[in-house]
């Protein structure tokens, strides 16, 4: 096998693999956003619900089960960010490093004896007579329930947002809290309701990072992953719609970075795990140069410019 085949012999299903955590994470982080509110705890929530997943799959050789208590742990963790930021009116900022600093304490304590486990995981949906077909199959031949959720949660998020009366208050509380509550919403229920979703996706995407993705359990392995969420919700313009195709590009790019050590490419494996990041930078900076950014709710740029 030539290095060129090495690079793109399944590389689409690698990048939807890769991109399957920090789609959860990146979609939960926008509606979160959608009310005016950031959150960058989303690191220790990705760990959390990482190892939480790990944990009881590895119990009950179960991997649905491992999905579940990933979420309700990045919901958990994101209940923290709910009641310094909505209950004593903490600073946001401040507020999510220190969820990030507690979910990265409690998945490395907790999360000790889990190394080197071994787990039961997913396996492909895709029949075996369809995975052996010559250019289908080698497209789709890793699918696995993860990736499927993960591409089903864009739509119906984006059409709850947009189409749905419920999205609506979700919209307007982040534009302004004050009109939307003279409309009859309450400002405070919808932000906690925002926060503990995005934690409940994040919590998800960390599930689907160490129980499906990696299938292995190592401190801090979301390597940013949850940072990188927070930033390309303005490449996605705060649109459900554009965090597939986000997360995608990161995804792209690690696939890329690990098909070209496997190929002995003549560059430093150092360099190359930075592949992934120098993408996610290069396209939130074009973002920037080209002024989307105008497109975050009104509530959200108070919020960035304090």
């Amino acid at each position: 096998m030539t290095a060129f085949d090495i690079v793109t012999s399944g590389f689409l299903i690698s990048a939807l693999r890769s991109a399957t955590p920090l789609t959860f994470a990146l979609v939960g982080e926008t509606l979160t956003q959608r009310t005016g509110v950031i959150n960058l705890g989303l690191e220790g929530q990705l760990l959390v619900g990482a190892m939480c997943a790990y944990a009881m799959t590895a119990a009950w050789g179960n991997p649905w089960l491992g999905l579940v208590a990933g979420a309700i742990a990045g919901m958990a963790l994101s209940a923290v960010h709910a009641a310094l930021v909505v209950g004593t009116r903490a600073n946001q900022f401040a507020s999510g490093l220190a969820v990030w600093m507690l979910g990265f304490g409690l998945s490395a304590y907790y999360g000790s004896s889990l190394v080197g486990r071994k787990i039961e995981s997913f396996e492909s949906i895709v029949p075996k007579s369809v995975a052996d077909l010559p250019v289908l199959g080698s497209v789709i031949a890793g699918l696995t329930p993860t990736v499927v959720l993960a591409v089903l949660i864009v739509p119906v998020s984006a059409l709850w947002l947009w189409r749905t009366r419920t999205g609506l208050r979700w919209r307007a509380v982040g534009e302004s809290p004050e009109d939307a509550r003279a409309a009859g919403a309450n400002p405070s229920l919808i932000r906690i309701q925002a926060i503990l979703l995005g934690g409940l996706l994040s919590g998800l995407g960390g599930a689907a990072l160490s129980v499906d993705y990696t299938r292995t359990w190592a401190e801090g392995m979301s390597a940013g992953r949850g940072l990188v969420a927070v930033g390309l919700v303005i490449v996605a313009r705060w649109n459900p719609w554009w965090t597939f195709p986000a997360a995608l590009l990161f995804g792209g790019a690690e696939a890329l970075s690990l098909r070209l050590q496997t190929a002995d490419a003549n560059v430093s494996a150092h360099l190359l795990h930075c592949l992934p990041y120098v993408a996610s930078l290069a396209i939130l900076t074009l973002t920037y140069v080209r002024g989307r950014v105008s497109s975050a709710p009104a509530g959200l740029r108070a919020v960035m410019d304090r």
